[in-house]
């Protein structure tokens, strides 16, 4: 005991003045104490193991010992975990709190964890009509922003739209739906986190509408083919990696921001609200099949043999799709 008091001594002193000392931290004093004299006692007992012939005491000792580390071994994980949590639900409050000029820095995510709770909202946590509702906001704010890199990178506006109706894209809303369906429960913990879950789940689902993309109209929207390290020029390491910072900038900014905005639909029609834009994706997502779908087959000379294909010729002809899909490349 006189031991365990002077080792727990030895490191306060190591410490800022009226640092704060938990239970958990005296405590693992004393565990490495025990540690140490059960490593003692092994070491004692060793010379005599070479005389002994009934061994299942000894294997029973080592049982124990693995319990025993299993047991440490999961409390180290848990203790880590909420040291974690700890450290970065702080970083957000405090991000929250910092005045910027412009634009006001985003809500931490336990704010919206505690507005959401008390006011019963109906988009309350990760349910169906939020994740209709980043579906939405995430298939405009996609095209938006890659609108404004064409046009700092190239000089120009370059439709991004993945539907005949509005400046959508689906791709982006599924991305949204899929960073936020799987980082969500990461989203008040460390951001090496978030960034490792957002290479994997941007990857997967860029992958996914690539090959989707190709099975179904048998064309490409993007290749990276010529880019290092890349996986049948569907995904690259390179553009991994911005999905991985772009998992971080989700979950921490873009989400709270967008939850926050959430939170001033009204309940009384908020849910009519979600409705009303689901039907209306479903509707230009259709559309949008089809006239793709009629697209490709003129490029290859197939006459409209229906009122319907002749209505898609009409109204979806080869230059207005080329200029929704400035991208799209058949036949590779």
């Amino acid at each position: 005991m006189r031991k365990k008091k002077m080792e727990l001594q030895n490191q306060e002193k190591h410490l800022p003045e009226n640092a704060y000392i938990s239970n958990i931290e005296k405590f693992s004093l004393e565990l490495q104490e025990i540690a140490e004299q059960t490593k003692n006692k092994a070491e004692e007992f060793y010379p005599q193991m070479t005389e002994m012939e009934d061994f299942s005491e000894v294997e029973q000792q080592v049982e124990s010992l693995k319990r025993a580390a299993a047991n440490m071994s999961r409390a180290m994980a848990q203790t880590y975990a909420v040291s974690d949590e700890l450290s970065a639900r702080s970083k957000d409050i405090t991000n929250q709190r910092k005045k910027r000029r412009f634009l006001p820095n985003a809500p931490a995510n336990t704010t919206i964890d505690v507005k959401e709770s008390e006011s019963g909202h109906f988009a309350q946590g990760l349910n169906t009509y939020k994740l209709l509702l980043v579906c939405f906001i995430g298939s405009f704010a996609g095209v938006v922003i890659e609108l404004l890199w064409c046009l700092l990178r190239n000089g120009y506006l370059e439709s991004r739209s993945g539907l005949v109706y509005g400046p959508f894209n689906l791709l982006y809303g599924a991305g949204a739906v899929a960073l936020s369906g799987c980082l969500y429960k990461f989203r008040n913990k460390g951001a090496w986190i978030s960034f490792l879950g957002g290479m994997l789940v941007g990857s997967v689902v860029e992958y996914l509408c690539s090959w989707g993309q190709e099975m179904l109209f048998g064309s490409r929207s993007w290749d990276y083919s010529g880019v290092p390290f890349n996986l049948n020029g569907r995904i690259c390491l390179l553009y991994s990696f911005f999905w991985g910072f772009l998992g971080v900038w989700w979950i921490k900014d873009m989400y709270p921001r967008m939850a926050k905005w959430i939170l001033r639909i009204p309940n009384a029609w908020g849910k009519a609200i979600t409705w009303c834009f689901t039907v209306f994706f479903i509707f230009n997502s259709l559309v949008s099949l089809a006239a793709v779908g009629r697209w490709s087959e003129r490029l290859e000379g197939l006459e409209p043999s229906n009122a319907v294909e002749e209505f898609l010729d009409e109204r979806f002809h080869n230059e207005r799709m080329e200029r929704i899909y400035a991208n799209m490349e058949f036949g590779k």
